[in-house]
């Protein structure tokens, strides 16, 4: 009994055109093109920080004061030291209020104060940092008489707020409305829900949002000159009254100096602070991968 079907040698056309073949390797270049466009800036800024500015960086750098400008050596150990005590502190305002403001949006849509939340956050996202800065000096540092670095955590901390929100809003609609009907089947209330289930199966893009405010934030000059103003001296507690040193404010001080010893130290402090930002980026993203 012969068979009726179609023998593999009589198969025809199933490969890619010519013309198919060229649209897929049009659109493979243009992926490639795009994703060097997008990296270039990055790495020129890296290049231009490392040559202008890796000669300025030693040992000393990391463990010494700031020397008064016009003088070689020196470090910036208390700007350092300074960064991260300021932006840590933004960090906690920026991620406790932030994240709470998101889940509000995303999981309580029907609740009546959802829309002034949105309004907020829209709002504050589209206020310039100087203006952060402004209104910190005006409630804090006119109040008290004297600069601290509190006042600019939470200058710092308001910036954070908007992008957070909106981020954690984002990625917390992407998680599927099957994993909540299925937590709320097995008895959980709402808030269980949300806390053992929703927010670690978005916690990479929370991450991501959580980053991308830090990288925002961590180079801010403008709110820093209203409230922390800058230290020449070791200063840990970001509630006294003497100021505090940032790196932001560093880069700032050197590189507007008529001192040509002072421009090399700017660059010096650009780098380590792209490094620091760059790092967090990498540990944090270590950190919270999914297994």
């Amino acid at each position: 009994m012969m068979s009726s079907g179609v023998r593999p040698n009589q198969i025809k056309g199933t490969g890619l055109s010519s013309g198919r073949k060229m649209k897929n390797s049009l659109m493979a270049g243009l992926m490639v093109l795009a994703t060097l466009i997008v990296l270039t800036p990055l790495l020129l800024i890296f290049y231009f920080l490392i040559v202008n500015g890796i000669q300025s960086i030693s040992w000393d750098t990391f463990t010494q004061l700031p020397r008064p400008e016009g003088e070689e050596g020196g470090g910036f150990a208390n700007a350092i030291a300074g960064s991260v005590i300021i932006v840590g502190m933004a960090t906690l305002l920026g991620v406790v209020v932030g994240i709470g403001g998101g889940v509000m949006i995303a999981e309580y849509p029907e609740h009546r104060l959802v829309p002034a939340v949105r309004l907020i956050s829209d709002v504050l996202s589209g206020i310039p940092a100087i203006v952060m800065g402004l209104v910190a000096y005006t409630l804090i540092i006119a109040e008290f008489k004297t600069f601290r670095g509190f006042a600019a955590a939470l200058a710092l901390g308001f910036i954070m707020i908007p992008i957070v929100v909106r981020t954690t809003e984002e990625v917390l609609k992407l998680v599927p409305q099957t994993v909540r009907e299925a937590g709320l089947a097995l008895g959980l209330p709402k808030w269980r829900v949300i806390y053992s289930i929703i927010l670690p199966a978005a916690r990479s893009g929370i991450i991501t949002g959580v980053m991308l405010a830090i990288s925002r934030v961590s180079g801010e000059a403008a709110p820093l000159l209203f409230t922390a103003l800058g230290s020449q001296f070791w200063q840990l507690n970001p509630f006294s009254s003497l100021g505090m040193a940032a790196l932001p404010l560093e880069i700032y001080n050197r590189a507007n100096s008529p001192f040509p010893s002072s421009l090399p130290l700017a660059y010096a402090a650009s780098l380590i602070l792209v490094v620091m930002v760059f790092l967090t980026t990498l540990i944090a993203r270590f950190a919270t991968r999914k297994k």
